[in-house]
């Protein structure tokens, strides 16, 4: 796969041991669906098309006999890691719309748990759910782990360029970070 505008181009295909390396549009990757035209519309319907059974299946719980006071824990543990699964990748990648047919999802997880905040705006409703804005989140895990993988002891530090956190991150790990921490 080659990204970027060089995918535009005509490029001649390439063989190894008489066999010719397959061109794709996209792949996954520790599942994460990349595409050739960096956009993270194709990751986001997977996203979507998983989690949708667990809103099938939280549903389901809601009717049964399972303690209402249970349901967020189904949510937390079954549906939420789906949600955000890799996000430090691909989460500053995302359009407002992608962004948004996420927190669609939260939003009617959320609806299925508390009937109560069917009216309320999204916001309000995670406040009252306990729960952050699925957005917020992922920029929370995002700058979670640019922070661990700056600490000396990370076995990803070695592959940051000298002076990058310095350069491009300036006061990083002051207020910029404690601040969603």
């Amino acid at each position: 796969m080659i990204l970027g505008s060089l995918a535009k181009q005509p490029i001649p295909c390439v063989t190894i041991l008489s066999g010719v390396i397959e061109r794709v549009d996209g792949f996954k990757l520790l599942d994460v669906t990349v595409s050739s035209d960096v956009s993270w519309e194709a990751h986001v319907n997977t996203i979507c098309a998983r989690v949708a059974p667990g809103l099938y299946y939280l549903k389901q719980l809601k009717r049964t006999v399972l303690p209402a006071a249970e349901l967020p824990y189904f949510y937390l543990t079954v549906i939420r890691p789906v949600l955000e699964y890799g996000s430090a990748v691909w989460h500053h990648g995302l359009t407002v719309a992608q962004s948004q047919k996420l927190e669609s999802l939260q939003k009617r997880a959320l609806r299925i748990i508390y009937q109560i905040i069917c009216d309320m705006p999204y916001e309000s409703a995670c406040a009252f759910a306990g729960v952050q804005p699925l957005s917020a989140r992922r920029y929370t895990l995002g700058r979670r782990f640019f922070r661990s993988i700056t600490q000396s002891d990370s076995c990803l530090h070695d592959l940051l360029p000298n002076g990058v956190i310095q350069k491009f991150f300036p006061g990083f790990g002051d207020t910029l970070f404690t601040q969603y921490h």
